[in-house]
């Protein structure tokens, strides 16, 4: 190596050469750095990092076994109804979704209503606010009349509501004087259930008729019918569970031929 001369110290010019190439080997790092970072990728790196990126692949089910595919074609050939609706009186199969569609709406919570009439249940008369009377067009009747009682329901609340007062959910019950003994209904043998759903305003009433043959009557008319024999007799209306106040009517012999 060349000694330094001049008029300063050796160590002088020896410090300068040491920063010099100090200088340059950093200069060159730094080029071959760059010229590094501008070269493209190897296709092993590009393949390395494309199956980095790339999703997971999903889990595949097993293959059947050749038994179990036996087993099954066996059963659709045995059963080719298999996709048809579900036999009378069983629960309909729940529908299975395909793929791609889109999971059904839930359905939104079904309204209670009265089981009868199909009144919303939120509006329904309750049998507190309710006032049922019974009448009949006469006080004394002969063996083998027909009594027409007359119901009439009033709404005794302070808002509007909706009841069924139609056949089906009417009814009168004529018993001995003392109450022990039940001769007829309504019910035992009429054939009529009809549904009559009235809103009532608060105060408004509403009356039906019912015609009593004069027999007697047993629950499913399964006995045979005999005509009330003469004496006094009490009788109630009836709107579902809300009954009226008892009345009294006479049965008398019809008057004797001269």
């Amino acid at each position: 190596m060349i000694e330094p001369q001049g008029p300063l110290p050796p160590e002088i010019y020896w410090r300068r050469r040491i920063v010099a190439g100090v200088g340059a080997l950093a200069f060159v790092g730094l080029v071959v750095a760059l010229i590094i970072s501008a070269l493209p990728s190897s296709p092993d790196d590009q393949q390395v990092a494309a199956t980095s990126s790339a999703p997971a692949p999903e889990p595949k089910e097993p293959p059947a076994q050749p038994g179990e595919n036996n087993q099954a074609g066996g059963q659709q050939q045995n059963n080719p109804d298999n996709n048809q609706a579900a036999p009378q009186g069983g629960d309909p199969a729940p529908q299975q979704q395909q793929p791609g569609e889109a999971a059904p709406a839930p359905q939104g919570p079904v309204q209670p209503t009265d089981a009868a009439a199909g009144v919303p249940a939120q509006n329904l008369c309750t049998d507190q606010s309710l006032s049922v009377v019974l009448y009949t067009d006469k006080s004394t009747y002969k063996v083998g009349d027909q009594p027409v009682f007359t119901i009439a329901v009033t709404n005794g609340g302070l808002t509007e509501c909706t009841r069924d007062i139609g056949k089906a959910a009417q009814n009168v019950v004529v018993r001995s004087l003392d109450g022990t003994r039940t001769l007829w209904t309504a019910r035992d043998c009429s054939p009529l259930r009809t549904v009559r759903n009235v809103a009532f305003q608060p105060g408004q009433q509403e009356r039906d008729t019912v015609t009593w043959s004069g027999t007697t009557s047993t629950p499913g008319c399964k006995t045979p019918r005999e005509p009330i024999p003469p004496g006094a007799y009490r009788a109630i209306g009836k709107i579902g569970e809300r009954e009226s106040a008892p009345i009294t009517f006479n049965v008398v012999a019809p008057a004797q031929q001269p």
